[in-house]
């Protein structure tokens, strides 16, 4: 099974994970992240964001979400991937992260499409639906 992990701005991560267990009514294996504070450095933060991806990483890799690309979180996420082992993805909500849930035993390739899908088909006109 791919590990998931957050690296997001403050308490986002968390609450996102904490969401998820509140619809599946469970906390889901192999999910860890970090939250990243404005005083935070992120050089500091690097040799625990690699601890924190071992823990994740049961053999199958690792998919790294997180919340804008281009912060401090995404660059951090960018020092840790590894292309087809450890992949990232940008613009994390809840419904990319369900869907990542969902889809992380069938493979990189098609987690990454299908979380990626699930973030942005999640994000909708609710009037017009």
């Amino acid at each position: 099974m791919i590990g998931l992990y957050l690296i997001t701005h403050g308490s986002y991560g968390e609450s996102l994970i904490q969401c998820a267990c509140h619809v599946l009514n469970r906390r889901p294996a192999q999910i860890v992240q970090l939250g990243v504070a404005a005083q935070d450095d992120p050089t500091d933060l690097l040799p625990y964001a690699r601890q924190l991806l071992s823990l994740a990483d049961s053999g199958d890799g690792v998919l790294i979400m997180t919340d804008i690309y281009g912060a401090t979180p995404a660059n951090i996420a960018l020092k840790l991937l590894q292309p087809g082992r450890i992949e990232g993805l940008a613009g994390v909500n809840l419904p990319m992260l369900m869907r990542a849930l969902t889809y992380r035993d069938k493979g990189m390739e098609t987690l990454l499409a299908r979380a990626t899908q699930g973030g942005r088909d999640g994000v909708l006109n609710i009037l017009n639906h």
